[in-house]
């Protein structure tokens, strides 16, 4: 009986038995229906008399069918509602045994991992209603290495901790560690019933997947949760650089239908340089997207991130080594080197200026520090222990690039690509071979291929190579006649190259073209970059990925790593990707070129069910509803059996009063949004948007009135209770300050709604854009992103920035770094300060943190939602920041303007 009222196709009741009291409703039929005695009829004539006369007031001798109907179906919404319905609660595994949970928890579930986390939570809720005890295993090894390890057989509330602790780890699973724990707990617990959330990935080769899947089929009943195709991660190689542009090296599962890819460069605080796409055509694994960037912001480049993704192989790091090149200059005449338009670097200071970092000083003082490029014009005084310095930071990976010039061609050293003649040759004077050259166009296996070759470059003076059977492949650039003009050979890791003319325009008009400005361009792109210093040098983590791909102090048990292992090492727990070394000179170790080829999971045992993380569709708990219906019922009995005994007599502009009194007990932010517009007025209130998604807008105006309480209790402020709003609707000008959550199904605001929200920014007010998603995807909202921008489409929103630490808002009340809410890690934006407008004050706040769900309060005082990482910290903190925000939108930039006091006391003073 129990099982057969526990599931009723897609409903299933937490306490089933309790619907037995549905039993008792034909005896409370009998009840209602019960009538007094008869009376008894006496003769009295005098009684005919009454029977002509108009009949006033009637009361009937049973309750009316209607009115019986109405009062059974609340009694049985109330039995139903205590039974607790929940909708699509069907049976997560089969069998009655313990759950065994198994969470693949590697840098590939950052994808979906709210869905992941739902469908864990899903679970626990069913166990919990059949009282079975659940065991939890994931699958990627610990911070400190450890090996994974099941956890103890637990009911499933006590479970929820661990589950809402979860995060994925920013390296890969170790399934063959995973599958001898699952053969371990076989032989000490049997009846197990097993759910696998998997990332879909065949990790360490399709074998070892297909191990571990018959591992844990060997247990008991298994069911496979699979994401979705496009939950499936997108990975970032090693990008490669190329002359005035940055190759994305993308790979990906190849699925059966094209797909976009979108990847972002961003700069050290998270601006965006530059957005690229590409199509990965159907099938295809491996794609890439060039991506160009002037050389100014090229310098300013950090990381390479594919858009919309959360996982730490998403993510390409790009260190000072990669990013940046300085270059040393060495002229043959130190004193008239600068001269203008003479001087033999004041063409090669201009040119390698605007895109590198130009140094000074001699050969020692030079390669004393990190330098990637030395340029020697016209040197020819180079000692011999300067000379094999230099030769052994070539073939560690420098390039060195001479000029010639009157010196060098009557002195050549060894640190030249080719042999020189002696002298040099002279082209159209009266001594000449002929008249001054032309350059021909750049063969295709030289670093200058493509660059356009100006017709008004003439060369009137070059040294000669001596011919050799390598002197054709060693040379990158030629004149009309064949002559080589510059050449170059790799030696070890570096280079060494030769201009065969000066630096400057006494031998050729090149220095005053551009084109000269593209060949040293290529050649300093040839060049390693700088780093940590190279060997055995141990570098300490600086910064290290979490599992979502975002940036931060490095976990506790993170190990320094040798700068000789960084181009080897594999991301594990002891090293975690990110970057090693001190600040000025960080190395990075990128977890995407270590992954390889991604293959899907391979076949599963027979007899398991598969399902797909998109297609287990959410439980709703009924109760609420049906006790909430219930209430209405007896509200309209209520109503209706005053109505029936004469006590109420409603005009129709009553009964409407009537119905607006009743919005009012039950709704009562909307009775004060629509019926009462001088109570806004008349106080301060804090508001939210309405998205139209009733769990949103819950925790929206909940967490207002917790954020209203605090606020009230910890400064002189005296807020009302917060309201809901509907921008274009409702009149936005009573309020300092609105709260905007971003949800996927809310509408996309009309041409009334954007007129009322830019008219409430540009006459003072302020709105926070909360999308949710914890600035990184592993909040609640997954595309928050998406979300802001089409929500926001028409919105006067100006330049915005990330919050500094001077800000107001980060002092108006509390001194704050941080502004976290649920979640933190992710950026706070807000207007730049050169923006006067508005007494620079921002009129717009944009994060993800779900500050909502941190400041909220149930009907018992309680916080119903965890934040994490931190804590009651960590809420304390979004309090704060709450508080400082309304701080901050009650005064402004008072507390800015407090700067300005010590010049007004000094003043006062004179």
């Amino acid at each position: 009986m129990e099982g057969l009222l526990g599931s009723l196709g897609a409903i299933g009741f937490a306490h089933p038995w309790l619907l037995a009291a549905l039993l008792a409703l034909p005896v409370l039929v009998w009840l209602l229906r019960v009538t007094p005695p008869a009376p008894k009829l006496l003769a009295f004539p005098a009684v005919r008399l009454l029977l002509d006369l108009p009949r006033r007031d009637e009361t009937a001798a049973r309750t009316p069918w209607w009115l019986l109907a109405l009062r059974i179906l609340a009694a049985a919404c109330v039995i139903v509602g205590l039974a607790r319905p929940v909708l699509n609660a069907g049976s997560t595994v089969g069998g009655a045994g313990p759950i065994l949970i198994v969470v693949d928890d590697g840098w590939a579930a950052g994808e979906a991992w709210a869905q992941r986390v739902a469908a864990v939570e899903t679970a626990l809720d069913r166990a919990d209603r059949a009282g079975r005890q659940v065991i939890l295993l994931t699958t990627a090894p610990g911070e400190r290495g450890e090996p994974p390890r099941p956890s103890a057989a637990m009911p499933a509330q006590a479970m929820r901790e661990r589950v809402a602790a979860l995060r994925p780890r920013p390296w890969a699973p170790d399934r063959a560690a995973a599958r001898r724990a699952v053969e371990q707990l076989g032989r000490q617990v049997s009846g197990l019933s097993v759910l696998w959330v998997t990332d879909g990935l065949a990790h360490a080769g399709d074998e070892e997947g297909e191990r571990f899947a018959a591992a844990l089929a060997a247990l008991g009943p298994l069911t496979v949760l699979l994401p979705p195709p496009g939950a499936l991660p997108v990975v970032l190689g090693a990008p490669a650089s190329e002359p005035a542009r940055i190759v994305a090296r993308v790979s990906a599962v190849p699925l059966p239908a094209d797909r976009e890819v979108a990847v972002l460069a961003r700069t050290a605080d998270g601006r965006s340089l530059a957005r690229a796409t590409a199509t990965l055509p159907a099938g295809a694994a491996a794609l890439e997207i060039p991506i160009a960037l002037p050389p100014e912001l090229r310098n300013r480049l950090a990381v390479l991130v594919v858009e919309a993704s959360a996982n730490a192989a998403s993510i390409a790091l790009l260190d000072e080594r990669w990013r940046r090149r300085p270059v040393g200059l060495i002229a043959g005449n130190a004193e008239t080197a600068d001269q203008p338009l003479l001087g033999e670097l004041y063409f090669l200071d201009r040119a390698l200026s605007p895109f590198t970092e130009l140094r000074r000083g001699t050969v020692r003082e030079l390669l004393g520090r990190e330098i990637a490029v030395i340029v020697l014009s016209d040197v020819d005084t180079l000692t011999e222990a300067e000379r094999g310095l230099l030769a052994r930071w070539v073939e560690e990976g420098g390039v060195l690039v001479r000029f010639a010039g009157p010196r060098l061609a009557a002195r050549p050293d060894t640190l030249l690509p080719v042999t020189l003649r002696m002298g040099d040759r002279q082209l159209g004077g009266a001594l000449s071979w002929q008249q001054p050259a032309t350059l021909a166009p750049f063969p295709e296996t030289s670093p200058f291929f493509g660059l356009a070759v100006p017709a008004e470059i003439r060369v009137t003076r070059q040294v000669l190579a001596e011919p050799s059977v390598a002197l054709g492949e060693r040379t990158w650039a030629r004149l009309a006649d064949g002559t080589p003009l510059v050449t170059g050979e790799s030696r070890g890791r570096g280079a060494l190259v030769l201009f065969h003319i000066t630096a400057n325009t006494e031998w050729s008009t090149l220095p005053l073209s551009g084109l000269f400005v593209e060949m040293l361009q290529r050649i300093v792109q040839l060049s390693a970059g700088v780093g940590a210093a190279p060997g055995e040098s141990v570098l300490a983590p600086y910064e290290t990925l979490d599992g979502f791909g975002r940036l931060g102090p490095p976990p506790p048990f993170a190990a320094g790593l040798a700068a000789s292992q960084i181009a080897r090492e594999v991301p594990s727990p002891r090293h975690p990707p990110g970057f090693y070394g001190p600040e000025a000179a960080r190395v990075a170790l990128n977890l995407g070129p270590s992954v390889g080829p991604l293959r899907p999971l391979g076949a599963m045992p027979s007899g398991a069910e598969v399902r797909r993380l998109d297609g287990e569709a959410a439980e709703r708990d009924l109760r609420p509803l049906l006790l909430g219906l219930a209430a209405l019922l007896v509200l309209a009995d209520l109503l209706i059996s005053l109505w029936l005994r004469g006590l109420i007599r409603p005009a129709p502009a009553a009964a409407r009063a009537g119905a607006a009194s009743a919005l009012i007990v039950l709704f009562p932010s909307l009775a004060l949004a629509q019926l009462q517009p001088m109570a806004m007025a008349n106080e301060t209130r804090l508001a939210y948007v309405i998205t139209g998604t009733r769990s949103v807008d819950e925790i929206s105006r909940a967490g207002l009135i917790g954020l209203t309480d605090f606020v009230n209790r910890r400064s002189a402020a005296n807020l009302a209770e917060p309201v809901g709003v509907r921008p274009g609707e409702d009149e936005l000008s009573f309020f300092p300050l609105l709260y905007w959550p971003m949800t996927p199904d809310q509408p996309t605001p009309d041409a009334a709604a954007v007129a009322a929200l830019n008219d409430f920014m540009r006459l003072g007010g302020i709105i926070l854009l909360d999308t949710r998603d914890g600035g990184s995807g592993q909040g609640m909202n997954p595309g928050g992103e998406q979300q802001l921008r089409r929500l926001t489409r028409g919105l006067s929103i100006p330049a915005l920035i990330p919050v500094p630490a001077d800000h107001v808002l980060a002092r108006a009340f509390y001194l704050l770094t941080d502004f976290p809410g649920r979640y933190t890690g992710g950026q706070v934006w807000v207007q730049r300060d050169q923006d006067r407008a508005n007494d620079s004050v921002s009129p717009v706040i944009i994060g993800g943190h779900d500050w909502a769900a941190a400041w909220a309060v149930d009907s018992q005082g309680r916080h119903p939602y965890a934040t994490v990482p931190g804590g009651a910290r960590q809420r304390l903190l979004a309090y704060r920041f709450g508080l400082n925000l309304v701080m901050y939108a009650l005064t402004g930039n008072y507390k800015g303007d407090q700067v300005h006091v010590p010049v007004l006391l000094e003043r006062l003073g004179q």
